[in-house]
């Protein structure tokens, strides 16, 4: 078991939170997640790793949507905004682009930000350290599991681009 993936069920265990574990083959999109998992896409849990002025900064939200980033700034009052490059977020986590669960500290060393649209479903359904396992559980649960830094609006549809 993956390093990030025991750390999470430790987490989930600990806390008596149930949650399904899956396998499946590897996917590098959250489309193919979705499939691979039997869920639709807007339950996935997409985290993007974003550099928040000098702070590197763990940002969840549904996989049918994409991050705003005037959003983001105004509500956390940074200047300068940007996605993690492959490389840094290899450094920052020793994960792939698409591997990356949605949960900061205790499990990734970082504040973690969710968007309330995240709220509005039902399941979360994420990889989990790698592009072949995933996990599946309740989103309020993974609320209470994840404790947030904050729970704010900041993503767009993604058809709305």
């Amino acid at each position: 078991m993956n390093p990030v993936l025991q750390a999470i069920c430790r987490l989930l265990d600990s806390g008596g939170i149930a949650y399904r574990r899956v396998q499946h083959e590897p996917t590098r999109t959250s489309e193919d997640s979705a499939r691979a998992r039997g869920e639709e896409l807007r339950t996935g849990g997409k985290a993007l790793l974003m550099k928040a002025d000098d702070e590197f900064c763990l940002f969840v939200v549904p996989a049918d949507r994409r991050a705003d980033s005037a959003a983001i700034r105004r509500e956390l009052a940074v200047r300068k905004l940007r996605f993690a490059t492959a490389d840094e977020l290899a450094a920052e986590t020793g994960l792939v682009p698409g591997s990356v669960p949605p949960f900061g500290r205790p499990v990734l060393p970082f504040r973690l930000y969710v968007d309330a649209a995240v709220t509005e479903n039902e399941r979360i359904a994420f990889n989990a350290g790698s592009l072949t396992e995933s996990i599946i559980m309740s989103a309020a649960d993974y609320l209470a599991a994840a404790s947030p830094e904050r729970v704010f609006g900041f993503s767009k549809l993604a058809a709305d681009d």
